[in-house]
Formats: C-alpha cells, structure tokens, sequence
C-alpha cells in the first residue's frame, strides 16, 4: 500500500517510492539519503506531528511535516 511518511505511524516501517518536491527541498532531500528504494523506520513523532524522527541508511533523521508528505511510501501492507 502506498501512502506519505507523514502519515506513518510510530513503529512503521516501508521503502521509499517517490520523492516529489522541486529545487531545493528535493536536493536537500536526496543529499539526506531520502531517495527511492531506501527503507524507513517511524520512531517518533513531536505531539503536535511536527517534525517526525525516522531511521534511514543506519542513521536517524528529523523531518519537518511538510516534507514528510513529499515522500511516498510502501508498506508492503494491503
């Protein structure tokens, strides 16, 4: 099933598929290692859902909500 990392919930874990955005936002993106085929691990969200920690490539990585929903994702969930 295909959905966006902001709505992940804490625990869940998919590979990327897409990572939409233009310019800078997506660069800076793909300079993180956000790029499609990695695997990505929910491990906190702030209460408000702003920013969210996830693991990827071995490393954790904070993500504003706003580019959370630029990345697409597959749960391998039907």
């Amino acid at each position: 099933m295909i959905i966006l990392l902001k709505d992940f919930k804490i625990g869940q874990e998919g590979v990327i598929v897409a990572v939409g955005g233009e310019g800078r936002v997506r660069r800076r993106l793909f300079d993180m290692g956000v790029t499609p085929g990695a695997k990505v691990i929910l491990k906190k969200k702030a209460p408000l859902g702003d920013p969210i920690e996830v693991t990827i490539r071995g490393y954790e990585l904070t993500l504003r909500k706003d580019e959370a929903e630029l990345i697409s994702m597959d749960t391998k969930e039907d």
